[in-house]
């Protein structure tokens, strides 16, 4: 079982920047990098509450179970 970050995808479709990103939630780009390459171990709710707001979309837009 795994769970795939798809915030790149995301981003590119909404034409929004990495930098953009992290400004808009308030989050170092670092993190954000963390979670666009599917790295991280965790997010906060709250992290993921503002993705979602600041990207319009909701947390199975960036989020994807897959099977192995």
């Amino acid at each position: 079982m795994a769970i795939v970050v798809t915030l790149d995808v995301m981003l590119a479709k909404r034409k929004m920047t990495v930098t953009e990103l992290s400004e808009t939630v308030g989050i170092t780009i670092a993190n954000v990098s963390v979670l666009k390459t599917g790295k991280a171990r965790a997010i906060r709710f709250s992290t993921l509450d503002a993705i979602c707001r600041a990207l319009d979309c909701r947390p199975g837009d960036i989020l994807e179970f897959v099977d192995e």
